[in-house]
């Protein structure tokens, strides 16, 4: 499934799928009515002294980002996000201004690497499961 990040003010797209604001505060200037979000998750944002800390001091970015990855860590909504991005296309929605250095641009990452960690797990277990049951058939041996 697609998992992708996207400002709120940019167009509402046929492709975004459920539609998911990421942010601890409703952004300004965007109606609730008009706003086209399926779901609001700002317990998933970063904490308000993160928020604010980075709002302040864009430079502080590499920091917050580490900071917010441990608090993710900690957050059982991650596991509520993976789970919704195996059935359905998520797009993740942000209000900030800067594009590139964002809470969902760390949390799109933060996914995707859980994400990709799960499935090699996920393979190896079958790797595993396929051996054992390759070692519990009896071997095939000639009629004579």
């Amino acid at each position: 499934m697609l998992l992708g990040i996207k400002s709120i003010y940019d167009k509402t797209g046929i492709t975004d799928g459920r539609r998911i604001l990421v942010d601890r505060l409703w952004p300004r200037g965007v109606r609730r009515s008009t706003a086209n979000i399926d779901t609001w998750m700002k317990d998933i944002a970063p904490s308000n002294a993160l928020r604010l800390k980075l709002h302040a001091h864009s430079e502080w970015y590499p920091v917050f980002k580490k900071r917010y990855v441990a608090e993710l860590e900690e957050n059982p909504l991650v596991n509520v996000l993976i789970n919704r991005s195996r059935r359905e296309d998520i797009m993740l929605l942000y209000a900030s201004r800067n594009h590139r250095q964002n809470n969902a641009v760390v949390l799109l990452g933060f996914l995707k690497g859980r994400i990709r960690t799960m499935e090699q797990n996920e393979r190896r277990k079958e790797k595993m499961r396929q051996k054992i049951l390759s070692l519990r058939q009896p071997a095939v041996t000639p009629s004579q």
